[in-house]
């Protein structure tokens, strides 16, 4: 195992941190004008992380979390997944949280750093599934109102698991965790926050062995997704370009401009997408739908 050392990055291809690099209870949409980015967390590593062994060969057992997708992850035909949450909640609560527990046991020190990535990838997501799966029915995941603080709203901020005697929330996981140590951009599009608006939570688990290919499938289904990025007819007004608010929220990741988010946007952008992105220098505005991906909706 190796002492704490500094972050580990991965190749070029998935580091988007340069704003020229070609790497790797709302019920409706809220749009965002430029600028008025809703207070999101700051990446800020929490050094006790950082160990890890480059060496090692052992992998995490996400067998378990890959038959709970089968069984209640939905494709909808426009595009978002959805999870069948009534059905969870009903039939498959103990299974979800035997997963949880197994990862609470795991010891990610003793993992290399792809296989660390792939643990806390899936720890979060099924980690939201069962804050959802606990409190359902609700509307949206901002309804879940856990978190400590009298103007704190949603889950992300309490602590819900102990790894390694460490007591961690959703937050942790994504702010001090995942996203200082890779320092990927494509982490966004693989963390889902059981919404709409949300990069799509994937149909099987993160492995070391599907991790690049994952993390780009995510980032190309969503940028060429109109919550990505869309053109918005206004009435008597010039059509809007929007995007999601993931770049107005993370902007530092995605080069810390709209010029850095449109050359990241650019990266992936196909067919229409990258029609509509030609030629634009700035985002019009910003918009994130916090309604529930719920199949039963």
């Amino acid at each position: 195992m190796t002492k704490p050392a500094a972050p580990a990055r991965l190749p070029m291809r998935a580091r988007l941190l340069l704003p020229a690099a070609c790497v790797a209870s709302a019920a409706a949409p809220a749009i965002l004008a430029p600028g008025s980015a809703a207070a999101a967390p700051a990446s800020e590593l929490w050094p006790r992380w950082q160990a890890h062994d480059p060496a090692a060969s052992t992998t995490v057992d996400h067998s378990a979390y890959a038959d709970l997708l089968e069984r209640y992850l939905t494709r909808h035909p426009d595009g978002v997944n959805r999870v069948r949450y009534a059905a969870l909640r009903a039939e498959g609560p103990a299974a979800l949280q035997a997963y949880v527990d197994q990862l609470q046991a795991v010891d990610p020190d003793g993992l290399n750093r792809a296989e660390q990535m792939a643990y806390w990838i899936n720890f979060y997501n099924a980690l939201t599934l069962s804050v959802v799966v606990e409190h359902y029915p609700v509307a949206s995941i901002r309804d879940i109102n856990i978190s400590p603080g009298l103007f704190s709203r949603g889950p992300w901020r309490k602590k819900l698991v102990t790894v390694n005697g460490e007591v961690l929330s959703l937050d942790d996981i994504e702010h001090r965790i995942l996203r200082p140590i890779w320092q990927d951009a494509r982490i966004h599009y693989a963390v889902n926050c059981a919404s709409i608006g949300c990069p799509n939570l994937q149909p099987e688990p993160f492995t070391a062995n599907n991790l690049e290919r994952l993390l780009e499938a995510g980032a190309d289904a969503y940028v060429n997704h109109p919550r990505g990025v869309a053109k918005v007819a206004r009435t008597f007004l010039p059509d809007q370009l929007t995007a999601s608010s993931i770049y107005d929220w993370f902007k530092a990741d995605f080069g810390d401009s709209d010029a850095g988010v449109l050359a990241h946007l650019r990266c992936y952008a196909r067919g229409e997408t990258a029609a509509l992105l030609a030629g634009v220098e700035t985002i019009d505005a910003y918009r994130y739908d916090w309604s529930l991906n719920d199949s039963e909706a």
